[in-house]
């Protein structure tokens, strides 16, 4: 894929992320794609969630437990073969906990879409 193509379907899939729209975030990834969250207990990777139902029922979960969230100052980074997203997060959890961080997600594509999502983002104490 060449650099316009990769930013077509990040584009599709951060637009389908701030509209909590679990379909078009499904369109933009593989069958087997792989999303490694930024926290979790699978050392040393966080919680990894591999599979588009498994995928689904993630953004159920996060929908469970977060009143809304946005994703905004994005810049997108080419290395090679990895694409590199940077962004800023915000948003409230239905506990009332705001949510104000950076973030960087690492992609890998294949065949025209998302295969790996890996995500960390800053530690706010």
């Amino acid at each position: 894929m060449d650099e316009k193509q990769v930013m077509t379907v990040l584009r599709a899939f951060g637009k389908a992320f701030n509209k909590g729209d679990a379909d078009a975030i499904l369109e933009c990834v593989t069958d087997d794609f792989e999303w490694r969250l930024a926290e979790g207990e699978e050392a040393p990777d966080g919680k990894i969630v591999k599979g588009k139902e498994a995928v689904r029922a993630a953004l159920e979960e996060r929908d469970r437990t977060t009143k809304y969230m946005r994703f905004s100052e994005t810049s997108v980074h080419f290395a090679d073969d990895l694409v590199v997203g940077c962004f800023r997060a915000t948003g409230e959890l239905t506990d009332g906990t705001k949510i104000d961080q950076r973030g960087v997600d690492i992609y890998e594509f294949h065949g025209g879409k998302i295969a790996v999502k890996d995500s960390y983002w800053k530690r706010i104490t």
